[in-house]
């Protein structure tokens, strides 16, 4: 409409777009030529050579013609070439002027350079015509023989000539302009003839409203499940960790503390405690991960399948909203419990001091048998007996002591780790059972709002196919008017 609304404005075919400078001589030359009949009626002086095109393309309606001012006192430079080319190729008829030929004694030559370099470029069909406004104001007042010394005359026929044509041209373009549009508006009626028949967008909308329909419940069957089976499998397999570690720990223990010296078995449940806080913060870590992998293998089953693409980010299922879960109450590592007790000696105990003596005075009477055969050391050989037998009684004892001393310990370590693991088994199963509530809370409320959002675009697309459903005879009968109307059109147009 807005092309054809232009070929309609009047007054536009004779129009001349006037490329030259904004001065004196310029303003002298257009006072001249508004002397002349028919009056040429030419656009404000376009200075800016290299945006005239932009500037000419941006009016309403095309100017006719184009009369370039070219300097008579200097050659025709590269833009003015350009300006030229690109006028040409736009279809724009180009008048030349060389104004202030008064001024310049040499504007012959001038101009001969200018027409050289036009048809060295191509532009040999385009005449320079030499004007002068001041000769013509001086054949007003005297000598009117300088009007034709003047070239205003010439250009003005020119003029005439460039705007006459134009004219011409210009309802042969609004011919072709028109039929053209009309062609244009026949084509997109008949696609949207085909549309309506076809009925392509209502069975769109009645696929998206089967899909939704299908997904009433919002995802909370499959969302229910999912979380079901993940949560067994999640439970499983953080058990197992537990157990696994738990035995490392208790192998790693007993190899320890068969590597401890006697002094160093009384801090060695300080160190246990310190690897079961350590223990404990690993599998705090895997309770996480699992809980952050079951909330999005939950939010991966509930995602509904939303045929709109403006809707489906809504409920992507890569979103990570397992952030949104409450914060995980995070207990104190377990406590491997009091210190081992003193052990108390037994029967065994009073047996190995008994033994030993008897050993350290059998291995004592053995080595000083020999100063049994001199008879002045045989009664000093009855103290070096005792002393024997009492060293190596000491010695049997100290070394069953750190036997068993070992072996308590180790019981204790056995123990210990049986509670821990106890109450690491206790706390996985308190953060499953934790993380269970809150999913199962946020998928009843996620599903919840997804069943009124289905509800909503259900309710829309079944509004939408009913309207759709009641328009389409009505429409068609427009569209079929239309038609009706530009077939009448065309060959006139055309």
């Amino acid at each position: 409409m807005a092309l054809l609304t232009a070929l309609r404005a009047p007054g536009s075919a004779g129009q001349v777009a006037l490329v030259a400078p904004d001065d004196a001589n310029t303003t002298l030359l257009r006072t001249e030529l508004a002397r002349f009949e028919p009056r040429i009626a030419l656009t404000e002086p376009l200075t800016d050579v290299v945006g005239v095109e932009t500037t000419l393309s941006a009016a309403p309606t095309p100017p006719a013609a184009a009369l370039i001012l070219l300097d008579a006192g200097s050659a025709l430079g590269a833009d003015a070439l350009a300006l030229i080319g690109r006028l040409r190729a736009a279809g724009t008829t180009i008048l030349l002027a060389m104004n202030g030929i008064h001024a310049y004694a040499d504007w012959r030559r001038v101009r001969e350079h200018d027409l050289a370099l036009l048809a060295a470029h191509g532009f040999g069909d385009l005449d320079i015509l030499p004007v002068s406004a001041r000769l013509a104001v001086a054949a007003r007042t005297g000598d009117t023989a300088l009007l034709d010394r003047s070239g205003l005359s010439a250009l003005h026929a020119a003029l005439t000539a460039a705007t006459a044509a134009a004219e011409g041209d210009g309802r042969d373009r609004r011919a072709a302009v028109l039929s053209r549009v009309l062609t244009d508006t026949r084509r997109r009626i008949t696609e949207q003839i085909e549309a309506l028949r076809s009925d392509a967008e209502t069975a769109r909308w009645r696929a998206e409203r089967a899909t939704l329909l299908a997904a009433r419940d919002g995802g909370r069957a499959s969302a229910t499940a999912a979380l079901r089976g993940q949560l067994h499998l999640a439970r499983v397999d953080l058990m197992t960790e537990t157990g696994a570690r738990v035995r490392t720990l208790h192998v790693t223990a007993r190899a320890e503390v068969d590597r401890l010296a006697r002094g160093e078995l009384t801090g060695y449940p300080r160190r246990l405690q310190q690897s079961v806080t350590d223990l404990t913060a690993g599998l705090d870590q895997d309770i996480d991960r699992r809980i952050a992998e079951l909330a999005h293998g939950v939010d991966a089953a509930a995602a509904p399948v939303a045929p709109d693409a403006s809707r489906a980010p809504a409920f992507a299922p890569g979103a990570h909203r397992a952030a949104e879960l409450p914060p995980r109450r995070v207990d104190p590592a377990p406590r491997v419990g009091p210190d081992p007790e003193p052990r108390q000696a037994g029967v065994e105990d009073h047996l190995m001091v008994a033994l030993g003596a008897s050993a350290g005075a059998g291995l004592g009477r053995l080595l000083v048998s020999p100063l049994s055969l001199v008879p002045a050391l045989d009664v000093a050989s009855i103290p070096v007996t005792l002393a024997l037998g009492a060293l190596a009684a000491w010695w049997v004892v100290r070394a069953r002591r750190q036997v068993a001393d070992r072996a308590h310990l180790r019981q204790w370590v056995a123990d210990a780790l049986v509670n821990v693991k106890a109450q690491l088994e206790q706390r996985v199963a308190t953060a499953l059972v934790a993380a269970e509530t809150a999913l199962a809370e946020r998928v009843m409320r996620e599903s919840a709002q997804r069943i009124v959002d289905n509800d909503r675009r259900v309710a829309e697309l079944e509004a939408r196919i009913r309207r759709a459903s009641a328009e389409r005879p009505g429409q068609l009968a427009a569209c079929e008017r239309d038609i009706a109307v530009l077939d009448r059109h065309l060959p006139v147009a055309g």
